[in-house]
């Protein structure tokens, strides 16, 4: 009962948060909260306690597992040992063998590539808009958002907005705010099995928990953007744009998916390699400073003191709170990719199976530094018109996307 008293206190605070940076509070309207709350509980009830959801979730794992398995076939023939296959010599340290660049990130490629696929094939299209309609239906968003932020849950930040390129120029900036904030809310679907099979080994039934993070996410995202910026005229009653078809057959589809991820790839290892060195380089520095409770001072330490209440008001108990608020501020200073890591990497002891579960739900999504760059890229060039108000709105986003997934991380918290 504590912990759920407690969520419910961070779900306030972090309503009220969103409500105290608005542009308009005036102009906020209850029912975009009463229905941003209430569809974030039924779609996290739904898939959490129905046994119908629990036997999807072994579904989606089993999909996960054969992935993998394909993904590795791949890494072994081309990368030998290095992508898993067998060494041709007896590894003195077999437990240091696993290669990240060449056995797990690869997953990207083939994940892009059976994307495209679905979309060519007019299966992921379908799912995008029924969600789409919900989301008009019971929000009140508008078709190209409702859209928009429907495909934020499969594809990345750069890959939605191109399915309403054209009503990017005349969408109302509350409407550009929340396109914004939903890609920062969410992960893209070449991101989710990358993901999961990372804390696979610590969080069960990771892909079904990382596909309803993205998917509760939305409404909180919707939310969080309304309030910070209000939809001060009339949603338009546009119809959601079809979504075109542009590959010659299957075979393109999946030339083009695969070739798409390459620079994807490269980005995340070179990040990875980036800013590791510098949490490593700040880390060295911090070392000169005295002791605290007899361990060095280090960066990971500093964001655990500044984020713990934040994460204690969303259901971590206090005890665990500074090593859920380091992980909560590595996800937001660097990435989640290396927050999930580090996650994957805690000794048994440092969380309980619960705040384990609910720092999964909280660190899902793209809301980061790194990630406004690449937003602001991708949507500066589809509306060039609007690229400064893109820019003035960026940090926001980030800011309003990290409160969209703590809140679906106390509701999760409250359910549990």
């Amino acid at each position: 009962m504590t912990s759920i008293l407690q969520a419910a206190l961070g779900l306030t605070l972090l309503t009220f948060l969103a409500w105290s940076l608005s542009e308009n509070r005036m102009g906020v309207k209850p029912r975009l909260i009463l229905t941003g709350l209430g569809l974030q509980f039924a779609l996290a009830l739904a898939f959490l306690k129905i046994p119908f959801a629990k036997e999807l979730f072994l579904g989606l794992n089993q999909i996960v597992i054969a992935v993998q398995q394909a993904t590795q076939s791949g890494t072994q023939l081309v990368f030998g040992y290095l992508g898993g296959g067998p060494a041709p010599f007896t590894p003195e340290f077999p437990q240091n063998s696993f290669v990240l660049a060449f056995q797990a990130l690869p997953l990207i490629l083939v994940i892009s590539a059976l994307s495209a696929l679905l979309f060519h094939w007019g299966i992921m299209p379908k799912l995008v808009r029924a969600f789409a309609w919900i989301l008009r239906r019971i929000m009140g968003t508008g078709g190209p958002l409702g859209l928009g932020a429907a495909a934020n849950v499969f594809v990345g930040m750069t890959e939605a907005p191109l399915l309403i390129r054209p009503y990017l120029s005349g969408m109302s900036r509350s409407a550009l705010f929340g396109l914004m904030t939903c890609g920062m809310a969410t992960i893209a679907g070449t991101m989710m099995m990358l993901y999961a099979g990372i804390v696979g080994p610590v969080i069960p039934d990771a892909m079904g928990h990382i596909l309803i993070a993205s998917i509760v996410s939305t409404p909180a995202a919707l939310m969080i953007a309304g309030i910070m910026i209000p939809e001060t005229g009339e949603t338009a009653d546009e119809t959601p744009p079809s979504i075109p078809n542009q590959d010659l057959g299957s075979m393109d589809a999946i030339t083009r998916g695969t070739l798409d991820a390459i620079p994807l790839w490269l980005n995340i290892i070179a990040m990875l390699i980036v800013m590791i060195a510098l949490v490593s380089l700040v880390n060295q520095m911090l070392a000169w400073l005295p002791e605290i409770s007899g361990e060095p001072i280090s960066a990971q330490r500093i964001l655990g003191w500044i984020m713990a209440p934040i994460v204690w008001l969303i259901g971590i108990p206090w005890s665990e709170a500074p090593t859920a608020g380091s992980l909560m501020g590595i996800k937001t200073i660097l990435n989640e990719l290396v927050a999930y890591l580090q996650l994957a990497q805690l000794p048994a002891d440092a969380l309980s199976e619960r705040s384990r579960l609910i720092m999964t739900y909280a660190m899902c999504g793209f809301a980061n530094l790194g990630s406004l760059g690449i937003m602001i890229g991708g949507l500066g060039a589809m509306a060039p018109e609007r690229r400064g108000e893109i820019v003035a709105m960026g940090m926001k986003s980030i800011v309003a996307g990290t409160l969209a997934t703590l809140m679906t991380g106390a509701v999760v918290g409250m359910l549990l």
